[in-house]
């Protein structure tokens, strides 16, 4: 409360506090909080233990006790407001917590009935046997810069169901368009129209420079599981990739 003010009228106190006058009459008329003081013509005025007082009736209410219970609580001898805060402040904590976690729900729900809702590992391995899944996760985070897989779990996590099947049928489209052109030869024109399509889907997932895509390149023909892949697609077909790529990182990705 302002040093320079001793009292509020009903009207200040009710915008003070956020409730209506006419509740501040109510409070009144049943005894709940009444004013410290009148004025001669018979107007409201509320001092600082008038407010402080309010201000455990709303506390309360907000905990839904109703007014009779409040009066009583508050009218008791043996209450003590210090005590009262902090159990209060505890309650209120709880229920924050308790919101919170229905606010999440809420929001998975909103974004499960958009198709947003974000992957989950079975999604994002579907597939996959769960000793591979801890096998591939275990060999990338020793491979790689840590910062760049943190980068493309993090650009996955956050795609929807929808984007994440767009991005997986996009791989499909490529790596089919590529196993069409496996019988040229990988500098051919076409042949690196497609690669620079199958760069630009590497890199919805992370920035792929010329020497990480060079890796990838390697890791398609010395990785058994990643050759066993491109190969059921078409026989040779990672042998075919590697020098494709490896020229466009060597003509486009290094200029």
């Amino acid at each position: 409360m302002q040093k320079n003010v001793k009292a509020y009228t009903v009207r200040q106190l009710a915008k003070l506090a956020g409730v209506s006058v006419r509740t501040l009459h109510h409070y009144d008329h049943i005894g709940l909080l009444k004013p410290s003081m009148r004025t001669d013509a018979g107007y409201r005025l509320y001092k600082e233990k008038d407010l402080l007082r309010l201000q455990q009736i709303l506390f309360f209410k907000e905990l839904d006790f109703p007014l009779s219970e409040i009066q009583d609580i508050l009218d008791d001898p043996q209450f003590d407001q210090t005590r009262a805060l902090a159990s209060h402040r505890k309650i209120l904590l709880e229920r924050v917590v308790r919101l919170t976690r229905l606010l999440s729900t809420i929001d998975k729900t909103i974004l499960k009935l958009e198709g947003k809702m974000p992957l989950t590992d079975a999604e994002l391995y579907e597939g996959f046997t769960p000793e591979q899944v801890e096998r591939y996760q275990r060999e990338v985070n020793e491979k790689y810069d840590p910062k760049l897989v943190a980068e493309s779990n993090r650009r996955v996590r956050n795609m929807s169901k929808e984007q994440w099947n767009a991005v997986k049928n996009e791989g499909q489209r490529v790596t089919l368009l590529l196993a069409s052109l496996a019988d040229k030869k990988p500098n051919d024109a076409q042949v690196q129209q497609v690669i620079a399509q199958h760069h630009a889907h590497i890199e919805q997932f992370f920035p792929c420079s010329a020497e990480i895509y060079r890796g990838l390149a390697q890791m398609y023909t010395d990785h058994p599981e990643f050759r066993a892949f491109y190969d059921k697609v078409r026989p040779g077909l990672a042998d075919f990739m590697r020098p494709a790529m490896e020229y466009y990182s060597d003509h486009t990705l290094s200029k």
